[in-house]
C-alpha cells in the first residue's frame, strides 16, 4: 500500500511539463515586467529630453563650458557629454531588452538587471561627480534621493526575481 502512494507521487515526465508548461510565458508578475521593460525606452527618452534640451536650446551649453562662461567648469563639458551617451546607451539597451523580453532569450535577466544596478549606480556617482564639480549645491536633494531610492525598491524587488523566480526561469530559454 505504501509502495502504491510513493509510486502515484513519483512525477511522471509528462506531469513535469504540464507544471512547466504552466510557468512559461508572460504571466503572474511578469505582466508587470513586461510593462515596465515596454515604458522604460519612452521614460528615458522623455527624460533625456527634458534634462538635455534646455542646454543645448538655451545658452547654457556655453555658460558651463566656455571659458568665459560665468558657470564654467573644465569637468562640465565631459560630465555632460559622458550623461548624454550613457543616456543614449539606456535608450538603445532598453530597446534592446524588449527585443529580449519578447523573444523569450536567456540573455533577457543578464540585461535586465545590468540596466537595473547600471542605472541606480550611474545616477549615484553622476549626483557625486557634479557635487565635486559645484560643492556649495546640494545635488543629493529630493530628486536625486527620491530616484536613488526608487531605483533600490525596484532593485531589492527585481533582482531577486529575475534570479529565483521558476517563471522567469521556465520562461527565458531560448
Amino acid at each position: 500500500m505504501e509502495e502504491a502512494k510513493q509510486q502515484n507521487q513519483i512525477e511522471t515526465p509528462e506531469a513535469k511539463n504540464s507544471v512547466n508548461n504552466d510557468l512559461v510565458g508572460i504571466k503572474g508578475w511578469l505582466i508587470l515586467v513586461a510593462i515596465g521593460v515596454v515604458i522604460s525606452p519612452f521614460r528615458v527618452f522623455i527624460e533625456s529630453i527634458n534634462t538635455f534640451k534646455p542646454i543645448f536650446t538655451t545658452e547654457m551649453w556655453q555658460r558651463l563650458t566656455s571659458q568665459f562662461g560665468d558657470m564654467y567648469h573644465p569637468l562640465w563639458e565631459p560630465l555632460l557629454i559622458i550623461e548624454m551617451a550613457f543616456n543614449a546607451a539606456l535608450f538603445l539597451a532598453s530597446l534592446y531588452l524588449i527585443v529580449l523580453f519578447f523573444k523569450h532569450k536567456k540573455a533577457f535577466v543578464s540585461w535586465y538587471l545590468a540596466i537595473l544596478f547600471g542605472g541606480l549606480a550611474f545616477i549615484a556617482l553622476d549626483a557625486y561627480a557634479v557635487s565635486l564639480i559645484v560643492p556649495d549645491v546640494n545635488v543629493f536633494d529630493d530628486e536625486v534621493r527620491t530616484m536613488i531610492i526608487r531605483g533600490l525598491i525596484q532593485a531589492v524587488i527585481w533582482g531577486p526575481y529575475m534570479l529565483l523566480s521558476k517563471r522567469v526561469k521556465a520562461t527565458f530559454v531560448k
